[in-house]
């Protein structure tokens, strides 16, 4: 199934692809080499050209086309809203043998998660079938995963700072642990609505959801802890930078950490360390990464070694969505994991 000499060999579809991960998803497959867009789906944009929505795809011979009339395809990736997957998700399994689901509808474990965090779940007995997108939590589950539920691009970022120290003992999970999480305008999705004009958004520092954010559950489940979580809304478009404060109940040297997050991510391909070497972006930050697939984390310790400061940086739209959507693809069907991601970032960015 190595298709990196020659023609593509798969074939994919975006379904909701005239939103900004859709976008993205289009971008990524575009550059594959193993991959040959099928399909872009769009109720909206039905017949518009893919560059009448998306500029930097004007060069994508493809128009959108209605998601009632799938095509039969390898991989389906699915950008649609929260609650329409889970709907759909007989007609998706139809078109193709391996579903990417971008939303929530499959990310956490139980229906009764779904009670408490969202607003229910259709299909609870499908629940068991989906695998977690994150490789660099569930590598080893997602060969030959038909199902994948890519998660959450707060969760994400916050998942990433933290799972090296439970990994290596730094920490046990009863310690308290607080996270803040600042995003940019492009998490709220190309119909952010009023809150995410220009006019409301510019200039802002703005707490949203400051308890029981829904990403709550996914880092729960998968960590196996409770976070005091706070998401704000930033004057950026793209990114999600978490600081993460932790309180280790037995003292932590810099060292232990190191050897924490090199045991965990030294040979992850899109996992950067950055812990206070020199330069101006001495710490992860999202203008470090857009575009791209890399995550960056990092530490900081306190004077008295009380508290311990992680912090973790993606571009939201690509490892907190599209790119961990691809990078699991590629790991599902057997591709090089790094296929079509290889994208370093840029410098100097403008408005990232």
């Amino acid at each position: 199934m190595n298709a990196n000499e020659g023609e593509p060999s798969l074939t994919a579809s975006v379904v909701g692809a005239s939103g900004f991960t859709g976008g993205e998803l289009l971008r990524l497959l575009a550059g594959h080499p193993d991959f040959e867009i099928a399909q872009a789906t769009s109720r909206s944009k039905e017949n518009k050209t893919i560059g009448h929505v998306h500029p930097n795809l004007r060069g994508l011979d493809l128009r959108f086309s209605s998601p009632e009339d799938l095509k039969s395809v390898d991989v389906l990736f699915a950008a649609t809203p929260h609650g329409v997957s889970m709907d759909h998700i007989d007609a998706f399994q139809d078109a193709a043998d391996t579903v990417v689901d971008l939303s929530a509808d499959f990310r956490l474990d139980s229906e009764a998660q779904y009670d408490e965090w969202y607003d229910g779940h259709s299909r609870p007995e499908l629940l068991a079938d989906a695998e977690y997108a994150l490789p660099e939590l569930n590598r080893e589950n997602l060969a030959d995963a038909d199902l994948i539920a890519s998660g959450g691009c707060n969760a994400t970022a916050t998942i990433l700072g933290l799972l090296p120290l439970f990994e290596h003992d730094v920490l046990s999970g009863d310690e308290q642990i607080v996270v803040d999480v600042k995003v940019g305008s492009s998490e709220g999705g190309a119909g952010g609505g009023e809150a995410s004009s220009h006019p409301e958004r510019s200039g802002v520092v703005r707490p949203y959801a400051p308890t029981g954010h829904r990403h709550e559950a996914e880092i729960e489940q998968f960590l196996g802890v409770d976070v005091s979580f706070t998401v704000h809304a930033v004057e950026m478009i793209r990114g999600a930078s978490a600081t993460i404060h932790a309180f280790p109940e037995e003292p932590v040297s810099k060292g232990d950490l190191w050897g924490a997050y090199r045991g965990s991510y030294e040979d992850e391909p899109f996992v950067r360390m950055v812990a206070g070497g020199g330069g101006v972006y001495r710490y992860p930050e999202p203008k470090a990464v857009a575009g791209s697939n890399y995550a960056e984390v990092g530490f900081e310790l306190d004077p008295g070694n009380k508290r311990l400061v992680v912090f973790s940086a993606i571009d939201n739209m690509m490892k907190g969505s599209a790119g961990q959507a691809v990078h699991a693809a590629n790991i599902a069907l057997g591709l090089e994991e790094t296929a079509g991601l290889e994208f370093a970032g840029m410098h100097p960015v403008g408005s990232p």
